[in-house]
């Protein structure tokens, strides 16, 4: 079993630590690869916290008692480093009935903590949810805020209508909490109709302007309107006044497009407000990003962010763990979540620069993960509260809270005492010198870009470029991270520098749904100090057929070891990639062990019936192709499988689907097809046709490489 962390135990209470010394080999062996075994030792006495070190205790379970589940959450560092955790206990398994807010509460840093109580009971099937915790660092004050949530008589399903917000707050670090009082009304000026208005869930932020700005989540009522037409929406509320007053700010452009709700805010170290939210209509997606320069007022068009890759739809955890404006120390941001197309494999990540990229993670727990939130001891202690494990895809068994250095999360590669030796040259490509060898190139005013502009090139031929000079600050080794832009009429672009291929250099810049940013990891490469030039050309339509190539920034990057960036490139059979080339293939769920919502199914045949997976191939090489299928007694024992490789050969490989796979924890069976020399680009397919002895069952392929 792969495992990027601790293993899972039966325990309630882990302690794992690393010494000086262990951290410091940690980091001259250099980065240890994803899905490798951690090197951490199992210890029953409290470790010192200095160092390495890791600790996870469980302050909720549904099995222990006395509600049926514990889910969405709330998590804050007072002033005097008392730390507070909020949940919902719920009495049912349902997001809308009776909903209890319970409280566990540390004076300790995490170590022990005080019985649970409960704050704001439910009375007569009262749904109390979506605890939201916002600290006033300078008055002391903390603030809960919650939701009464309430269905329609004609409403069958488990989610509320309808919510109003209220908040309590305490003065006394948590001991006490004053009388509640209701903020309903507060969005009733805006022009979506919403109905229910949700804090958080989470954590809310103070400006260093002082003001308090939270999150909340808006949508119109479930009954009578679909999806899309629920109009979700993310508007914060703030406070000037150090919480006596509170009013609504500005809401995230309503787009159908970006059905953004449960959001996280950071402040930037220039003073723009980030928002980082859940794509709410489910499945796996990126996240939706909007940026404010008002603090919080007004706020950019969204769009898609690959900055922490493509994951369920879920609560995310997103905190300023170090510098921000003003401050002099480095810059670092932290981002907690399942990384997996399903609810598996918490992870957590550091950000040196803003949020734009997450370099280092580490998985905290392989197995089912759900909401989560993040906060910070003064000594640096990293806390992460989130739900875990249980028989049930919706619902945690548990509610943990871990306590963990930055040396922990990083193998070494960083501590608050050495400093994370992270040198980064940013290239807005925008404002670089470029020659344009064909087509028209045109700047688009982006507040999400990296320099507030962004570029499009579009062709009038295959093989049309745009050639950018930069300069290289030193003579050393860099990491290339090219920020570029999805859209629907994306093109595949190769990228050189200096007139070579670097190490992964094919991108489609096709959107997987909607438009957005998203990062390539070029792999690193030895500049001289000086000039030297990035060439950027569309070299084929991209799979949705556009040619159209957006650019952002280059960045130049020095750091010890390698950024934690998995070398697979996966096609879901609902994603980007793939096609039902013909036939039909319904869609199914009913077997367990396939790749992230479900898999498409077709009974035997003679081969009438096929389906195609192209993936995007970064670089010419050897990769192992891989395919994931859900196992079942009456599956074809010779599903056939085509594979198109280097310089168009096909070789046919066939598998028994009867027999399980490999099992990854973030989903799927996976079975190797072989290896195989691919070109970079889009000539790779694999194909699958009913020509088999059973129902043939088509989930995902992927490429893991290449091979050396």
């Amino acid at each position: 079993m792969s495992d990027d962390g601790p293993n899972r135990t039966a325990m309630n209470r882990r302690s794992f630590t690393l010494g000086v010394v262990g951290a410091t080999a940690t980091a001259a062996l250099g980065p240890v690869a994803l899905g490798s075994t951690a090197q951490a030792a199992d210890h029953t006495s409290e470790p010192d916290r200095h160092g390495a070190f890791f600790e996870e205790q469980t302050l909720w379970d549904s099995v222990a008692g006395p509600l049926v589940s514990y889910h969405v959450h709330a998590l804050a560092v007072l002033p005097d480093d008392t730390v507070l955790a909020v949940t919902e206990g719920r009495h049912e398994v349902c997001d809308a009935g009776p909903r209890d807010l319970l409280l566990r509460r540390s004076t300790d840093g995490g170590r022990t903590w005080e019985a649970s109580r409960t704050l704001v009971a439910s009375v007569d099937g009262e749904s109390w949810g979506n605890p939201a915790l916002v600290v006033d660092r300078r008055t002391r004050e903390v603030f809960l805020f919650y939701m009464l949530s309430l269905r329609l008589p004609q409403n069958t399903s488990c989610s509320g209508d309808s919510g109003e917000l209220s908040v309590i707050s305490s003065r006394d670090s948590g001991r006490t909490w004053g009388e509640p009082r209701s903020l309903a009304g507060l969005f009733d000026g805006f022009p979506y109709n919403w109905a229910l208005h949700g804090p958080g869930p989470g954590h809310g932020i103070q400006l260093r302007s002082g003001r308090l700005l939270l999150n909340c989540l808006h949508r119109r009522v479930i009954v009578g309107n679909t999806v899309a037409q629920r109009y979700y929406g993310v508007a914060p509320i703030c406070s000037d006044d150090h919480g006596a007053t509170w009013q609504a700010a500005g809401e995230v452009p309503v787009q159908v497009a970006y059905p953004v709700n449960e959001a996280r805010t950071v402040q930037r170290s220039d003073g723009t407000v980030l928002v980082n939210g859940r794509f709410a209509s489910g499945g796996e997606n990126q996240r939706i990003v909007s940026v404010s320069t008002d603090d919080g007022t007004t706020w950019s068009q969204p769009a898609l962010d690959g900055s922490t890759g493509s994951f369920n739809a879920v609560d995310a955890g997103l905190l300023r763990y170090t510098g921000g404006p003003g401050s002099r120390q480095p810059g670092r941001v932290l981002f907690s979540r399942p990384d997996s197309p399903v609810r598996y494999n918490m992870t957590v990540a550091v950000s040196y620069d803003e949020g734009f990229s997450y370099r280092y993670q580490r998985v905290v727990n392989e197995n089912r993960s759900f909401y989560s939130d993040l906060a910070r001891l003064s000594d640096g202690t990293i806390v992460l509260l989130y739900g875990c494990d249980g028989d049930m895809a919706g619902v945690p068994q548990r509610v943990d809270v871990c306590c963990f250095s930055l040396d922990w999360l990083t193998r070494g590669r960083d501590s608050l005492r050495r400093g994370p030796h992270y040198r980064e040259s940013v290239i807005p490509l925008a404002e670089a010198d470029r020659e344009v060898t064909g087509g028209t190139v045109q700047t688009v005013t982006d507040p999400l870009a990296r320099g507030g502009e962004r570029l499009v090139l579009t062709p009038e031929r295959v093989g049309d470029a745009v050639e950018f000079a930069f300069r290289a600050p030193r003579t050393g080794d860099y990491e290339l991270l090219l920020r570029h832009y999805r859209s629907a009429d994306g093109a595949l672009a190769t990228v050189t520098a200096d007139g070579t291929g670097l190490p992964a250099h094919a991108i489609d810049t096709t959107a997987q749904t909607a438009d957005g940013f998203d990062l390539a990891h070029l792999g690193t490469t030895r500049l001289r100090a000086g000039r030297h030039t990035l060439r950027c050309a569309v070299t084929a339509p991209g799979r949705g057929g556009g040619t159209r190539l957006g650019l952002d920034s280059l960045s130049l990057i020095e750091a010890p070891g390698s950024a934690d960036v998995r070398a697979e490139v996966v096609v879901d059979n609902d994603r980007l990639g793939f096609a039902v080339v013909s036939g039909s293939w319904p869609t199914a769920t009913a077997d367990p062990g396939f790749w992230s919502g479900n898999y498409r199914t077709a009974p035997a045949g003679s081969g009438e019936r096929k389906v195609r997976w192209q993936p995007a191939v970064p670089q010419d090489g050897v990769y192992e192709i891989q395919t994931s299928y859900p196992p079942a007694a009456d599956r074809a024992s010779n599903a056939p499988y085509s594979v198109v490789h280097a310089d168009g050969t096909t070789t046919t490989v066939r598998i028994d689907q009867r027999v399980a796979g490999t099992t990854d924890p973030r989903g799927g069976t996976w079975v190797p097809l072989g290896e195989f020399r691919l070109q970079a680009g889009l000539g790779t397919s694999v194909e699958l046709t009913n020509d088999a002895d059973g129902v043939v069952a088509a989930d995902a392929i992927r490429l893991l490489g290449p091979q050396g």
